[in-house]
């Protein structure tokens, strides 16, 4: 169980992470350029970070354990996210003329939890379905499985055998502990967060995965944590609050609040933060949209709080 010093920590730490986030936005970051279209000549570069600050907000919304103030962060940080994406006419849009690629499903998943929806997309998302090749597509295991997570989420679920989707992840495969990387700790955590749906269903994860994580996610926390990868360590710390028993490691939330500046700005690692506040925030954003999911769902795991999905615009 979650100590009360702890749960402060987690507290404090996701609501800086996501003021951070919400005064970058409010001072022209994050935006997707002026010229954009939707064939996106980058995608990483603001769309995709979009989608993965509004999947932030969104939890926050669902778990109703934030405050007031912050709960407002969050819806604002949607709504400019939905400004940048034209409403939903940009999403609608790539996806008519890229029928193969999931990232316009994968990137409405999150708005559609949080009560924002798109109709022609809507119809789009539900023809496109039907097709076999679109049940085809090759890609990366835990993008499978997040796939079928924004499909459950945007109300395309067709029944996918999430036991075989997870038993094909490197994470399903029981694999040696101690050859983890950089790259399978990501795909790792992302196996969980796509099964559990970002904690909403803990009880999800299958009994050997669920028993495995219980036995090797502490080291790897450790390990991440000794070298000062805090990207990584909150992406761990988020997977804990996603299991069935919560370890709550207070000493990782403890380096965090260490290392996190009074702006908020939490580092992804140990090297020195950039003066230039542009650089500043492509480099630690996605630091910030972890603190807050870790932070967000380790509280409400801790005060017994279940995703509710009951937000809307």
């Amino acid at each position: 169980m979650i100590d009360t010093a702890t749960l402060g920590t987690a507290t404090r730490i996701a609501a800086d992470s996501l003021g951070w986030l919400h005064r970058q936005h409010e001072q022209g970051r994050g935006r997707l350029p002026a010229d954009a279209t939707a064939d996106l000549s980058d995608p990483d570069n603001a769309y995709k970070p979009l989608g993965e600050c509004a999947m932030a907000a969104s939890l926050v919304l669902r778990e109703l354990v934030a405050g007031t103030r912050e709960t407002q962060w969050a819806r604002e940080l949607l709504d400019f996210g939905w400004r940048e994406l034209r409403g939903g006419d940009l999403l609608y849009e790539r996806q008519l003329r890229n029928q193969l690629i999931t990232d316009p499903l994968e990137t409405y998943g999150p708005f559609v939890r949080a009560g924002y929806r798109h109709q022609r997309l809507d119809e789009l998302l539900s023809d496109l379905a039907e097709l076999r090749s679109m049940r085809a597509v090759e890609m990366f295991q835990n993008r499978k499985l997040a796939v079928a997570n924004a499909r459950r989420l945007v109300g395309l679920d067709d029944r996918p055998d999430w036991g075989a989707l997870a038993d094909a992840t490197w994470l399903g495969a029981g694999p040696e502990p101690w050859a983890i990387d950089w790259d399978a700790g990501y795909n790792a955590t992302h196996t969980v967060f796509h099964l559990t749906d970002w904690g909403a269903r803990p009880t999800e994860l299958p009994p050997a995965m669920r028993d495995y994580l219980r036995d090797w996610l502490p080291v790897w926390i450790d390990i991440w944590s000794e070298v000062g990868h805090w990207d990584l360590v909150g992406e761990l710390l988020a997977v804990d609050a996603c299991l069935p028993e919560p370890t709550c490691d207070g000493r990782a939330w403890q380096l965090l609040a260490a290392v996190q500046r009074a702006d908020g700005l939490l580092p992804r690692d140990t090297e020195p933060v950039t003066e230039d506040p542009d650089l500043a925030f492509k480099d630690h954003e996605h630091t910030a949209v972890v603190a807050v999911v870790a932070g967000t769902l380790t509280v409400a795991r801790a005060l017994g709080a279940e995703g509710t999905g009951r937000a809307t615009r």
